[in-house]
């Protein structure tokens, strides 16, 4: 019950980004639109839960908060150099590695020599799917120059250290994960609306991108929970299989072309992630 707790968020996150893309708009409307769609059903969880918020909490939460907002703009910013086929795999990965690597050498999980031969097993196979799926990438107009690819990569890597800081510092401080949900939504808003006010944000695609926010905090709610069972590296690497959602929905319904070879690397790059989910659950099953 507790891995499939874990996979609950790669649902939620896989399908967010191909929603997104479908409601339309530029980054910045993307960035807020998702903001207060999380923003809504964070105070709704708030409301229901009414935990106790203690200063601790607050800072911590909106601090968070404000580096997943670097995170996401990044991550929608990096869409029109690299297209949705490249610029998730690549995400997915530098992701996964940083928050993988706090996991388990600065909070100690993965411990046993059994438990570490999974884990890294596990954590090849994910990266080998991760690659795989953006080899020979279909490349059409400006996201095939190498200056755009640059610009990209640059972005991701941006975006990647934002997430990071997201993930960890709540597990650093031992924050409770539902009361910290509210304070990281007004986290996210402040960082959100430092980061998009010169773009003129607010419009029509902003508010169809809330849509895509309620199903992000619901992953984001989905992955606290799992993090306190299963590890960080553990809860976030089970999370990142939503790249199968995402590699497979871009080809259904965002209409990616794609030859009978890129067809095979993403099949394969398919089982190569979902073996190391197993791999994950193995692990997690000796601790």
């Amino acid at each position: 019950m507790d891995i499939l707790l874990g996979v609950l968020p790669s649902v939620a996150w896989g399908s967010m980004i191909l929603v997104s893309m479908k409601m339309g708009g530029g980054p910045y409307s993307q960035t807020l639109g998702t903001i207060i769609g999380a923003l809504i059903l964070s105070f709704v969880q708030f409301m229901i839960v009414q935990p106790v918020l203690t200063p601790t909490l607050v800072i911590v939460g909106i601090v968070s908060g404000l580096f997943w907002s670097v995170g996401q703009s990044n991550q929608f910013k990096s869409v029109p150099y690299l297209g949705v086929s490249k610029s998730m795999p690549i995400s997915t990965g530098m992701q996964l590695v940083s928050t993988a690597l706090f996991g388990v050498i600065v909070f100690k999980e993965w411990s046993t020599l059994q438990t570490i031969v999974l884990g890294s097993i596990a954590i090849f196979l994910i990266l080998a799917g991760v690659v795989l799926s953006s080899l020979d990438g279909k490349k059409e107009g400006a996201q095939g120059a190498p200056g755009q690819t640059k610009k990209g990569v640059i972005t991701l890597i941006i975006s990647s250290l934002g997430f990071l800081v997201y993930v960890v510092i709540a597990r650093i401080f031992n924050v409770d994960a539902w009361a910290a949900l509210f304070p990281q939504a007004i986290g996210m808003l402040i960082g959100g609306l430092i980061i998009t006010y010169k773009h003129k944000p607010f419009n029509k695609y902003t508010i169809r991108n809330i849509l895509p926010g309620l199903i992000w905090a619901s992953g984001n709610m989905f992955l606290f929970l799992s993090q306190s069972r299963l590890g960080v590296a553990t809860s976030f690497s089970l999370s990142q299989m939503g790249i199968v959602i995402s590699i497979f929905g871009g080809i259904v319904f965002l209409g990616e072309k794609k030859t009978k070879r890129q067809l095979f690397y993403v099949s394969l790059a398919s089982v190569l992630i979902i073996s190391g989910g197993i791999c994950i659950g193995l692990a997690k099953a000796h601790v």
